[in-house]
């Protein structure tokens, strides 16, 4: 009997400890990435933000596809003239799904982003579909799919309200 629990707990060793070290990739991304994305998105800060794209991305948006970053250079212009424009932003977001290995992570989530312009506040909701690799050793985002609708249904604060927003 005792063999028999004994290679029980040797058949699931492999999957305790991959369950582990998935849980701490996911924990060094929340850390590297999506602490500092939320940061540098609130902060109005362009530069940050793009910092935590790889240098090629695949950014597909309901606007079309962009293979040459120019995203990028939209960032840094809608940030910069928000921050001029004394606007805030606070950026929620949770996960609906995670499939991460040692060197990919596949992300799917919800956000909500609270635009503040004289006092007054409007919410974006949305839908993300998020490819990271690990680049000479360093989580980036490789592939940034987002959208408002949802087979033609626009997502809106009850979407959103499923989950509670991850907290940093």
């Amino acid at each position: 009997m005792r063999l028999f629990f004994f290679l029980l707990l040797l058949s699931l060793s492999p999957n305790i400890i991959g369950q582990i070290n998935v849980a701490e990739i996911q924990k060094n991304i929340d850390q590297t990435v999506w602490e500092p994305f939320q940061k540098a998105y609130e902060a109005l800060d362009g530069e940050s933000l793009n910092a935590i794209y790889a240098d090629e991305v695949l950014r597909v948006t309901p606007e079309g596809i962009d293979t040459k970053n120019e995203f990028k250079d939209k960032n840094l212009k809608r940030l910069k003239t928000s921050k001029e424009s004394k606007t805030q932003i606070k950026l929620d977001f949770w996960f609906d799904s995670r499939h991460t290995n040692e060197d990919t992570s596949y992300e799917v989530g919800f956000y909500k982003i609270g635009i503040t312009i004289n006092n007054e506040t409007q919410y974006i909701y949305g839908q993300f579909h998020i490819v990271l690799k690990k680049i000479k050793g360093i989580w980036k985002i490789t592939q940034d799919w987002d959208t408002t609708t949802i087979n033609g249904k626009v997502i809106e604060a009850e979407d959103f309200s499923k989950k509670e927003p991850l907290m940093f």
